[in-house]
């Protein structure tokens, strides 16, 4: 079939998720696999070909990180409902008094949103950053803006949240590597957007209370404290737990000159590891919140947990297809070998990933979505595939707006205005992801293969 008709098949089949999703309210899951039925049965892979893709594609991604997501989300329902996720932020904002508090909290939300959905972080932290800012004397949008920041940078590109730890399987590459670049990439971003917020705060006139807020939040209310609070070290192990697990594995060769032993190599998968996480939770918590509390909390977990993986797993159908069409070939067959390639295959990554992203507003459909159209000519990009996936987590949260429930939640409960949210979350996300992928050209061009 002809690069012509493969790509006019594959905007076609882009724009029934788009027209579905946004005019007619469609889930994201059942618009991806129509639009994976038109893929593959226009491309000519047959009916029962597009459906054996589409069931393998789903089957595939769940059976690599199926359970990890799972896992990963119950470890952060318990951290949140315990309060240890609070006591964590507390804690480093007593470190951290004064003016650096808006560092602290951003800090804070990019650790917390490891294991917990931005979202809940933002709900978590929020309470805390109107307290400082009254105490502070400083206007909430420092606050609110570092929260924001913190807690989408490590959600985009933090294991074991569902679109990093996707990366790997996708990209068939060791997930020590996207936990690695993913960090080091999503904070640096994470400081330097932080920095750009707080100096376009320090401008007179960029931060306008007429406009940018609504007035409805009443800073002159008391926040409300609770006393009764867990130690913080207590939300630290079951985060930190997984990721020593998993970097144990991977590093233990290159330290020893051996191969892991078993039981290393046992812990170091990513069902275990996080697995242990979660295990680590129970046991921690299970005196303060009681075998009913904790079952209740992983309970409630269970619904924000099955949404996940069916847009994951639709996404990994959506890929699958366009695979079997080797549409990905043609995307990049014009391209000459070399340095200049891989750049420009990891803009064009970054690219898909932020025109699923302006359009229709999830970060994991753009994400995946992006990551699964390139995986086929990821061995062309002459440098390693953690690169491709950080392009694509960047382009996949990029420019989030009114059509993001990221959006709304900050806006909200940090008192803004539409107006004022498009500077707290929208310009912070763009700065954010933007610097992602300017972190992400340079390190694929000094350390291509890492």
């Amino acid at each position: 079939m002809s690069a012509m008709v493969l790509s006019f098949n594959l905007a076609i089949s882009i724009a029934i998720i788009l027209i579905l999703v946004l005019k007619f309210k469609v889930s994201p899951v059942i618009s991806m696999v129509l639009a994976s039925l038109y893929m593959g049965i226009s491309c000519q892979l047959g009916l029962g070909g597009t459906v054996e893709s589409i069931n393998n594609g789903f089957g595939n991604l769940m059976t690599g990180i199926g359970l990890p997501i799972g896992f990963g989300i119950m470890m952060g329902q318990i951290l949140e409902d315990s309060g240890a996720a609070e006591s964590l932020a507390k804690s480093i904002l007593k470190a951290f008094p004064g003016k650096k508090a808006p560092w602290a909290l951003g800090l804070t939300a990019f650790l917390l949103s490891i294991p917990v959905f931005f979202d809940v972080t933002f709900v978590i932290l929020i309470p805390l950053g109107i307290a400082v800012a009254k105490e502070t004397k400083r206007p909430l949008a420092y606050f609110a803006g570092a929260i924001a920041i913190g807690g989408v940078s490590s959600q985009t590109f933090v294991p074991p949240t569902p679109n990093p730890l996707a990366s790997a399987s996708i990209l068939n590459f060791d997930l020590s590597y996207i936990i690695v670049a993913g960090t080091i990439i999503g904070l640096l971003a994470a400081i330097f957007a932080m920095f750009v917020w707080f100096k376009m705060l320090d401008r007179p006139g960029f931060w306008n209370p007429e406009k940018d807020e609504t007035g409805l939040l009443d800073m002159n209310q008391e926040v409300a404290v609770k006393t009764d609070l867990p130690a913080a070290w207590t939300a630290l192990v079951p985060i930190l737990l997984p990721v020593l697990c998993i970097l144990t594995g991977s590093f233990w060769p290159v330290v020893t000159g051996s191969e892991a032993p078993a039981f290393v190599s046992f812990i170091a998968q990513k069902t275990v590891a996080i697995l242990l996480g979660l295990l680590a939770a129970y046991l921690i918590f299970i005196k303060k919140m009681g075998w009913a509390g904790i079952s209740e909390s992983v309970t409630g977990s269970l619904k924000q947990a099955g949404v996940v993986l069916l847009i994951t797993g639709a996404g990994g159908s959506f890929g699958a297809v366009i695979q079997a069409t080797k549409i990905g070939d043609v995307l990049v067959s014009g391209l000459s070998e070399g340095q200049s390639s891989t750049l420009v295959i990891l803009g064009i990554t970054f690219l898909i990933g932020v025109l699923f992203r302006v359009a229709q507003g999830s970060g994991t459909v753009a994400s995946i979505t992006s990551m699964t159209i390139m995986a086929s000519v990821a061995a062309t990009a002459q440098c390693h595939p953690v690169y491709i996936a950080t392009a694509a987590l960047a382009g996949g949260n990029f420019i989030g707006h009114v059509n993001d429930s990221g959006f709304w939640v900050v806006t909200n409960l940090s008192g803004a205005s539409v107006t004022g949210g498009l500077k707290t979350y929208t310009f912070n996300t763009i700065t954010l992801a933007g610097m992602a992928f300017i972190l992400t050209l340079i390190a694929a061009t000094v350390f291509p293969m890492v």
